[in-house]
């Protein structure tokens, strides 16, 4: 096992040698090590949760949207490091089940599925959750505020990802939503210390933008 994780980590290593879009290869790093963290406190799969963390953007919809419907780098790269149809297929299922979809958000069906989910939404939150927004806004010509702009809620999968919408919103639109939509305990321990965190910036934001901080 430890040989075909050093492989998969230098191969998403390359995949993401030029993202810029908080999508990056230490993300990818990030969500393994937090969904191992998990993994351990579900009694998961540690081979599945760490190779799906590891794996779960190199098909990503928006990064990757040609290989999006088959998941066609992974399963490539699995076949490659000869992991068997059966895993392959579970790491899949999970790859498929892991993003944020508004209301049509799923809950993983199995244990691993929702270590690796949760450890991704993690990673949407806190400190570095807020670097992540702001890269991503940047990156795909986002606004970063714009009170003519309000948050839409409820969306769909659809609505979702053709909604064009602000930096700040997006905390409001999805990254608030995120410590509620948590499968493990461990995943909403951490989203809660998180959570606040990036609150208490969003506040500062507001008073700072109104001119109220002075």
């Amino acid at each position: 096992m430890e040989h075909v994780i050093a492989e998969t980590v230098n191969y998403i290593k390359n995949i993401f040698l030029n993202d810029f879009s908080g999508h990056d290869y230490f993300h990818s790093l990030r969500v393994y090590r937090v969904a191992g963290t998990i993994a351990e406190q579900e009694n998961a799969d540690m081979e599945i949760v760490s190779l799906a963390a590891l794996l779960h953007d190199v098909d990503e919809r928006k990064l990757s949207p040609e290989t999006y419907e088959k998941k066609e780098h992974a399963v490539s790269f699995l076949k490659e490091q000869c992991v068997s149809d059966d895993n392959i297929e579970r790491i899949c299922k999970i790859i498929d089940e892991v993003s944020f979809a508004g209301n049509d958000s799923v809950i993983p069906s199995t244990v691993e599925g929702k270590c690796v989910q949760d450890a991704d939404r993690l990673d949407a939150l806190g400190a570095i959750g807020i670097a992540r927004a702001f890269a991503y806004g940047g990156n795909h010509n986002r606004a970063i505020y714009d009170p003519a702009i309000v948050p839409k809620f409820g969306m769909s999968k659809d609505e979702y990802q053709d909604h064009v919408t602000t930096s700040i919103n997006h905390f409001y639109e999805k990254l608030f939503l995120l410590k509620d939509m948590m499968s493990t305990d461990t995943g909403r321990k951490i989203a809660e210390k998180r959570e606040r965190f990036m609150r208490e910036y969003v506040d500062e934001f507001m008073a700072e933008w109104d001119g109220k901080d002075y």
